[in-house]
């Protein structure tokens, strides 16, 4: 248990990389039986060209959230990443943090299959199961530590900001924990704007992402290094209903081959 120094672990591999930035940025939708249902459908292109889809139903309210969803690789990334999956999670609100209680991911690329399961207590971790077991790491490995661990948010979680109003969605940093990576996804404000799409015409707020790994990762991994220091994230927020949650609908990474571009083509109240 995190509460105690230490969280178990089965080994694995996580998913492909471009399809984990995509995630780790669009989750959007989420909870209780008698919350909305939402729908969101979103494609990632790069250079103009569609790479994936993914779609989530989701039901959410000022409390809860539950979503399931999935993604699929699409046009040329079809052709050099054949990748398609799942993704489950399920979590509550607490004053202005977000609490997940569980994520899945259940990925097969190519031939080879993949699963990422990581389990909550009151935010803090508790265990982590990937499948297929995680390669050696080289001492440029930076170890996750116990503190790491504690009150942290995954892929889905991290995307979703409980705040009073769209003024304040970019104050504050998330503590992002993909399985393996532990980073800081610090939001500043940048503008604000409007936005029409299947299912909601309304405003947004865009805030800047500062990506900081802080454990879990190599420190001779260029990307990351490009990340951290020079990538440009920018993430547009809209609100979900009244529920005081506002979850992205919009997204630009700049990378070190060209910027990839997330997109929502559906962001709608289905009841």
């Amino acid at each position: 248990m995190v509460a105690a120094g230490r969280f178990t672990r089965v080994s694995g591999r996580r998913p492909p990389g471009w399809i984990a930035a995509a995630l780790a940025l669009f989750m959007a939708s989420p909870a209780a039986a008698e919350a909305t249902l939402y729908r969101g459908e979103y494609a990632l292109s790069f250079l103009g060209l569609t790479l994936a889809r993914a779609n989530f139903d989701s039901r959410i309210d000022s409390q809860t959230y539950a979503i399931e969803g999935s993604v699929k690789s699409a046009g040329l990334g079809a052709i050099f990443d054949d990748t398609k999956g799942t993704l489950s999670a399920v979590g509550r609100f607490s004053g202005k943090a977000t609490r997940p209680e569980l994520f899945r991911a259940d990925y097969v690329s190519g031939k080879r299959a993949s699963i990422v399961d990581i389990r909550f207590a009151d935010g803090n971790v508790t265990k982590v199961t990937t499948v297929p077991p995680l390669k050696k790491r080289g001492k440029d490995w930076i170890p996750l530590g116990p503190a790491d661990l504690m009150a942290v948010a995954d892929p889905i979680a991290s995307t979703l900001v409980q705040a009073d109003s769209l003024g304040e969605v970019c104050n504050g940093t998330i503590k992002m924990f993909d399985s393996e990576l532990r980073a800081d996804l610090a939001l500043t404000y940048v503008s604000k704007g409007k936005v029409s799409v299947q299912g909601y015409e309304g405003d947004t707020i865009t805030c800047r992402m500062h990506f900081k790994p802080v454990s879990g990762y190599r420190t001779t991994k260029r990307a990351l290094d490009y990340l951290k220091n020079k990538s440009r994230i920018m993430v547009a927020f809209a609100p979900l209903g009244k529920t005081g949650i506002y979850a992205p609908i919009h997204a630009t990474v700049s990378t070190q081959i060209g910027t990839i571009t997330v997109a929502a083509r559906r962001f709608e109240a289905l009841q």
